[in-house]
């Protein structure tokens, strides 16, 4: 064993879910190491995009036809585009097969997509946390809202969460910094919302990981709307503006770039992890590091590729597996589906800036005396504004009267996209595929994924329960639209290497640890019994400022 690689917790992963166990075990006096198997990315220095102007990008932010083909998956939707195309991976060097399809959207960097996330930031209920049971899918969560509640809290305070406390028991009020604002259109409509469903529906501001205060170092948020460029300012919560400089403070952390983790080294006689095996992706080099815990927290799917690339030599299918649910149960949330409109008489009204946040609108399906055709339910991203100058003018398509009517602001309009549940289906997985290896010569994952019936059926509903509120309240024109799904556009992979309460049916316990070895913790969305139909980050955040709390008493004890 070399000392020089030794360390008291070592970290695999550095976005959101990695960054958070760093400051924690940092600032709990262990000296840590955190691995991210891409490059380093220094807050503000290298932001390559965030002072430019549109007309300074060659192809004014577009997407070439060079790009489309070194990103087959990326280009499939929106993130493909030269504004930050250096925050995607390489999709040449680290391929994956698809048995079905799946649209898998990485970054591999320090920051990993704490970089590029949507920022929405929701507590879950016991609602959610209570399904499984329930209903009968998936396994009941060893947890409920009282045992992370105060998590919650430690998370948002640091974070930065921005919102109201709105009073609605199937999304929990948190520690929030002052909302946004909403504009004139979004504030009438959500009054007749509100007065057109008997307050059983609601039409709120997001919930953001956008501060509007100075916090810690950080400046408030600027209404550039930039998010995913890298801020400046730290506005928004990623592991450059925030975990990554309190972990630092401390002086117990060491940051190693370039640090593909192959895998877990597993001790059997003592059922514990002693360390990790690493590749230098510069140097093809492979080291070892050791440490008294490790956190894995590499993203769902990656995460449950390092424990299925650990320990063959006792378990086939890799450290966790002896459940048989490891790789199981891949979830996301389905999207692109919802309604659009027109609204009228506020021609003479407008907003200021680019607010970094929409409305949300929660579920309200299943709930008390709801009951539909499908289980579980979904919630509604959207909002009001003006068209700009884009918009089509079919009775002016060139000349000076084109020009002019530009000048002036178009149509108010707006739209609700649903975010839907997905069930935990056990034949959803993912596996190792060894005949097919990367740019490193490691095996890559295989994706035999697809949503079912009943998430089908819910899409049909979240189209026309759009399309009733928007007429119920006055909205003109109203269309709906179901762009189809592919599994993975969600940008939310869960459930790999789920919690639960039997190590025969699930990977990890109630405080995130592997029960084939009590040493190791899985707080990213590997982790996730279920996947409610809110966005999952603050949730990652909470379990694992929980989990890290946990182990570092349990180290204490002896008991690691």
């Amino acid at each position: 064993m070399n000392k020089g690689n030794t360390y008291d917790a070592i970290v695999i992963g550095s976005g959101i879910s990695g960054g958070w166990a760093a400051k924690e075990l940092s600032e709990k006096g262990l000296k840590t190491i955190m691995l991210e198997r891409g490059r380093n990315i220094e807050h503000i220095k290298d932001y390559e995009s965030p002072n430019k102007n549109p007309w300074e990008f060659p192809h004014r932010g577009g997407r070439t036809q060079e790009m489309i083909k070194n990103h087959p998956v990326l280009k499939r939707d929106y993130p493909l585009n030269e504004t930050n195309e250096s925050f995607w991976v390489n999709e040449q060097e680290s391929p994956y097969m698809e048995v079905k399809r799946f649209d898998w959207f990485r970054g591999y960097q320090v920051g990993g997509r704490s970089l590029t996330w949507g920022r929405q930031s929701y507590r879950w209920s016991d609602l959610d946390f209570e399904a499984n049971l329930k209903d009968g899918y998936g396994v009941d969560w060893p947890i409920r809202y009282k045992d992370i509640a105060a998590w919650y809290s430690y998370a948002e305070r640091f974070a930065g969460i921005s919102g109201n406390r709105d009073g609605i028991d199937v999304l929990p009020d948190g520690e929030y910094m002052p909302p946004m604002d909403m504009n004139v259109v979004e504030k009438n409509v959500a009054a007749r919302i509100k007065k057109a469903y008997g307050g059983k529906r609601h039409f709120i501001i997001g919930r953001t990981a956008n501060i509007t205060v100075p916090h810690h170092d950080r400046i408030n948020c600027q209404y550039q709307n930039k998010c995913w460029l890298g801020c400046n300012f730290g506005a928004y919560f990623s592991t450059q503006s925030a975990t990554l400089p309190a972990a630092m403070k401390t002086g117990n952390l060491t940051v190693r770039p370039f640090s593909i983790v192959t895998k877990i080294l597993y001790d059997k006689n003592t059922q514990r992890a002693t360390g990790v095996e690493i590749l230098d992706a510069e140097t093809n080099q492979t080291y070892e590091y050791f440490a008294k815990i490790i956190f894995l927290n590499a993203s769902a799917l990656n995460s449950a590729w390092v424990l299925m690339n650990s320990a063959t030599d006792i378990w086939e299918h890799g450290l966790g597996s002896s459940s048989g649910e490891l790789g199981h149960n891949v979830m996301d949330h389905h999207l692109g589906v919802g309604a659009g409109g027109r609204v009228e008489g506020f021609e003479d009204k407008y907003y200021y800036g680019r607010r970094a946040n929409g409305l949300y609108i929660p579920r309200f399906q299943n709930v008390g005396e709801d009951k539909r055709d499908y289980l579980r339910g979904f919630g509604y991203q959207g909002g009001a504004s003006r068209e700009g100058w884009s918009r089509e003018i079919p009775e002016m398509q060139i000349g000076a009267g084109f020009k002019e009517a530009l000048t002036e602001p178009g149509t108010w309009t707006i739209g609700f996209g649903g975010f839907g549940e997905i069930l935990p289906y056990h034949e959803n997985r993912i596996y190792l595929d060894k005949d097919k290896k990367d740019k490193w010569g490691l095996p890559v994952l295989a994706m035999d994924i697809e949503i079912k019936d009943n998430e089908l059926k819910m899409r049909k509903d979240m189209a026309a329960e759009a399309k009733h509120m928007l007429e119920s309240v006055g909205v003109k024109d109203v269309y709906t639209y179901d762009n189809t799904y592919g599994f993975g556009q969600g940008i939310h992979e869960m459930g790999t290497a789920r919690m639960g309460r039997d190590p025969k049916t699930s990977v990890l316990n109630g405080n995130n640890q592997v029960w084939d070895a009590k040493n190791v913790f899985v707080t990213d969305g590997a982790s996730m019994a279920s996947a409610a139909c809110v966005n999952p980050s603050l949730t990652y955040m909470a379990l694992t400022a929980r989990a890290a709390d946990f182990a570092v008493n349990e180290l204490k004890k002896g008991n690691l």
